[in-house]
């Protein structure tokens, strides 16, 4: 049964000097579910985000969580957002104070502000980091500290901004296994992303902007099947997608559900005789 976390109801917001970023947005977020954002740079993605999380304050509109008006201290307790450069995020002289930031300003006590710093720490592969300056770090290291943050501060929903931008493969591999972590441990999880590939492995579903306004709202393999909207958002199709209909068209795969990753493209071919 679908329980609705978080319900953003028309939602505007336009910075100064500026056309409108955000114009009537309304979505409902289900726990536990995982949800690529998609759209154009300008789309109107990060400001939502920034909505979500309660460091903006839209215009019009109103945000609930878990049914009940959110005033925006609310959001930012229940709502994490890691940020798409975490320079931008980090602040602390060593890894160890900059995770334990957000707990000590929850007030919580001592002995479960360092509980939960170990922890973050423990899950992110930073234990041998934590005297270290973070601005020193590598960006998939500062990534990592950035991540532990808000891990830290154990929120319900979090929110990543383009959060595969400049990492190396390695690093970028690490990333996709904590945010599958986080799934299992019903983490809801929304990603701004351009990376037409992983969202197509890994959301559950595609909420895709178009100059502040929300185009198109489904099922991930429902999205990437709408051409229009593909060409509107300026998305490129996945290549697992590519390579599904290039086999289907010349007869060497089963027609049948989309597959997203290479396991259900061979349950796909495994019917096809030679």
């Amino acid at each position: 049964m679908r329980e609705e976390i978080l319900q953003a109801q028309r939602l505007s917001y336009t910075y100064q000097l500026g056309s409108p970023a955000l114009s009537e947005v309304s979505l409902s977020v289900a726990r536990g579910e995982k949800i690529a954002v998609m759209g154009a740079n300008g789309a109107g993605k990060s400001t939502f985000f920034l909505c979500l999380n309660g460091v903006l304050e839209p215009e019009t509109g109103e945000i609930y969580y878990q049914g009940t008006l959110a005033k925006r201290r609310t959001l930012r307790r229940h709502v994490g957002f890691v940020f798409q450069d975490a320079d931008n995020q980090i602040i602390a002289s060593t890894v160890e104070a900059e995770v334990a930031f957000g707990p000590m300003n929850l007030k919580l006590p001592r002995s479960e502000i360092r509980e939960r710093v170990e922890e973050a720490l423990e899950y992110m592969d930073l234990q041998a980091y934590r005297q270290r300056p973070p601005h020193y770090l590598s960006g998939g290291e500062k990534k990592r500290v950035s991540i532990a943050d808000i891990i830290a501060m154990e929120p319900e929903i979090i929110l990543f901004d383009e959060p595969s931008s400049a990492l190396d493969p390695l690093s970028a591999e690490m990333l996709e296994q904590v945010l599958e972590d986080l799934s299992k441990e019903g983490k809801t999880l929304l990603i701004s992303t351009h990376d037409v590939d992983f969202a197509y492995r890994w959301a559950e579903r595609v909420v895709v902007f178009d100059h502040g306004k929300i185009l198109a709202d489904g099922k991930t393999q429902d999205i990437f099947g709408q051409e229009q909207v593909l060409r509107q958002a300026h998305l490129k199709k996945p290549q697992m997608l590519k390579v599904y209909e290039v086999l289907l068209e010349r007869g060497a795969i089963q027609a049948g559900s989309r597959p997203r990753r290479a396991e259900e493209l061979a349950d796909c071919m495994g019917g096809v005789s030679g």
